[in-house]
C-alpha cells in the first residue's frame, strides 16, 4: 500500500462539530452528529492513515479547551472533545516502539470565519473576556502550535495536550 500511495509524515485529524443546545433541548440526532464527527471522525481518519506512517511521524488530534472546562449550552460539544484527549493517551501506548507520536492541539475560541458567523461580534468578545489576554486567538497562533507539533522540535512529545486557549482551561 505504501508503494502505491506514498507515505505520510503528518496526520492532522481536525474533525469536530458543535452547536449550542441547552440541557433539556439536546436530541439524539444532535448527539449522533456531534459524536460521529468529533470522535468517530478522528478515529477513522487516523486509522486509515496509520498504515502510511512510519518512524518520526506525527499525529495531531484537534481537541478543544471545552473538553476540559465545559461550556454553557455546549455540553454535547464539550463531552465529545474529552474522548479526543483519551484517544491520544491510548494511541501513544498502542504506538509504542513505532516512533510515531500522537498529541492533541486544544484551542479555545479562535477568530475563524465560522466562529464569527456562529458567535457574532458580541459572542467573540464574551469568549475573549474569559481568557487572560481578554481576546480570542488568531488562527495563526493555533497554526504555530500545530506546526510545532508537526515538526521534529516536538520529537520527544507524545500523549500530550497543547492548549492554545489564552489560559482558559488552565486557570
Amino acid at each position: 500500500m505504501k508503494a502505491e500511495r506514498g507515505t505520510l509524515d503528518i496526520v492532522f485529524a481536525n474533525a469536530g462539530v458543535g452547536s449550542q443546545l441547552a440541557l433539556g433541548e439536546i436530541t439524539a440526532e444532535h448527539i449522533d452528529e456531534t459524536f460521529d464527527t468529533t470522535v468517530k471522525g478522528t478515529i477513522f481518519t487516523v486509522q486509515k492513515a496509520l498504515p502510511l506512517m512510519g518512524e518520526g511521524g506525527s499525529i495531531i488530534l484537534t481537541g478543544s479547551s471545552a473538553g476540559t472546562t465545559g461550556a454553557p449550552g455546549m455540553s454535547a460539544y464539550s463531552a465529545s472533545n474529552a474522548p479526543v484527549r483519551n484517544l491520544a493517551r491510548s494511541w501513544a501506548e498502542d504506538l509504542k516502539g513505532t516512533g510515531i507520536r500522537v498529541n492533541v492541539l486544544s484551542p479555545g475560541a479562535t477568530a475563524t470565519e465560522l466562529a464569527k458567523a456562529a458567535l457574532g461580534e458580541e459572542g467573540l468578545k464574551a469568549y475573549g473576556s474569559m481568557t487572560s489576554f481578554q481576546h480570542i486567538s488568531d488562527p495563526a497562533e493555533v497554526g504555530a502550535a500545530a506546526a510545532f507539533l508537526a515538526s521534529s522540535d516536538s520529537s520527544f512529545m507524545t500523549a500530550s495536550e497543547v492548549a492554545v486557549d489564552g489560559g482558559l482551561a488552565q486557570l
